[in-house]
């Protein structure tokens, strides 16, 4: 059986991330037979069509490299102001600035962590409009927003509550699942 490779990312830049940490927890909740990188988008700069009839900028190259390499992606979002955080939005436009559509039909996953009660409901819903621009191939089930942020992380920013640790154990086999049909 082929390990299926998953890249993941987050648009939060904060040191004690809980989307990031979210991120490292789904890792250890992997099925056997899959893996996961974490990527740190806080590097690549934004977009400038004027970047694109030259060499792209290094972060840009990489990103896009990862996500073409990749057989699905594992998306956290936090959420700013009801919606995305500009670095989310910034690494998909680049990717999505490719001729060879890096992102078109990559089975993706998508969940949402929040210190508010409706855990980044509002910005998992906004992404998943702009996926459908992207052709992104959504697993719309199961959802996972985690709500309650600060009681569920510890300080150091590890996943704690083994609820929550069961719905993005749920998310990343669908997400596998979907990958191996998809092969």
């Amino acid at each position: 059986m082929d390990t299926i490779k998953i890249v993941g990312f987050t648009g939060s830049l904060r040191k004690g991330s809980y989307n990031r940490g979210a991120l490292r927890a789904a890792k250890e909740l992997l099925p056997e037979g899959a893996e996961l990188e974490i990527l740190d988008l806080s590097a690549i700069p934004f977009f400038n069509q004027d970047l694109e009839g030259g060499e792209l900028p290094a972060p840009v190259t990489e990103f896009k490299k990862k996500v073409a390499e990749a057989d699905a992606l594992l998306i956290a979002t936090p959420e700013y102001n009801y919606s995305i955080p500009p670095v989310l939005k910034n690494a998909l436009d680049w990717a999505s600035r490719d001729a060879a559509k890096p992102l078109s039909g990559k089975p993706t996953a998508l969940f949402s962590v929040s210190s508010s009660a409706l855990g980044g409901a509002r910005a998992q819903y906004h992404l998943r409009q702009v996926a459908v621009i992207l052709n992104l191939k959504l697993l719309n089930q199961p959802e996972v927003f985690v709500a309650f942020a600060r009681e569920k992380f510890d300080a150091d920013g590890n996943l704690q509550d083994e609820n929550t640790k069961r719905y993005l154990s749920g998310l990343v086999n669908a997400l596998v699942d979907l990958a191996r049909a998809e092969k």
